[in-house]
């Protein structure tokens, strides 16, 4: 054991100011992103999905870079991470929807002025096809990785995908519940 800590002294000392930094910078992040929720009064299962998405970011490129102080042979590790990579992109390519609607829920978290309780209007042909007369009013009961839960004036659930509510126009109306919509619109109505 003496032996492999005195040949390899530069590599453990490496690996252990990897592990210290990865930890500082999970810490920060976490800190940050908990701050960057709590002033804009996210849920707190959004502030935590976000949380777990920059955990795997930081996992992968720690293994990156400790494969680079270990100096793995690159001739291997070619191969296999190209065909790793392979398996990958035919999956991300089936599925890139998925991909795109995580991607989208990120995106959500940071940038976007509505948060759940929300009443908004989207401005989407094929979401809108209820025979009411204001049927693209919805209120945001919940917002997911890969969708948004959105509550129509008649109670009806609507599942709605993050990506495009980033796609589509979508207007924020109100903070109201769900019991004033109806008074929202017609305040609205009564104004034009």
């Amino acid at each position: 054991m003496e032996e492999f800590i005195t040949a390899h002294k530069s590599e453990l000392l490496s690996s252990l100011i990897t592990f210290v930094l990865v930890l500082i910078l999970k810490f920060g992040f976490t800190k940050a992103v908990r701050k960057v929720g709590k002033l804009g009064d996210f849920n707190q299962v959004r502030t935590n999905l976000i949380i777990k998405y920059i955990s795997i970011a930081l996992t992968m490129t720690s293994l990156a870079v400790l494969t680079l102080i270990w100096g793995v042979n690159f001739k291997d590790l070619g191969v296999l991470i190209s065909s790793v990579f392979a398996v990958i992109g035919i999956a991300f390519f089936a599925q890139w929807s998925i991909l795109s609607n995580v991607t989208a829920g990120v995106i959500i978290f940071f940038s976007y002025p509505f948060k759940i309780g929300n009443t908004i209007r989207i401005f989407d042909k094929e979401i809108n096809d209820t025979p009411e007369p204001v049927k693209d009013i919805f209120v945001i009961e919940d917002i997911r990785a890969f969708h948004l839960h959105l509550r129509r004036n008649n109670g009806e659930m609507v599942t709605y995908p993050n990506s495009l509510i980033l796609q589509k126009g979508v207007a924020l109306i109100s903070s109201f519940d769900d019991n004033s919509i109806d008074d929202n619109l017609q305040a609205e109505d009564a104004t034009d």
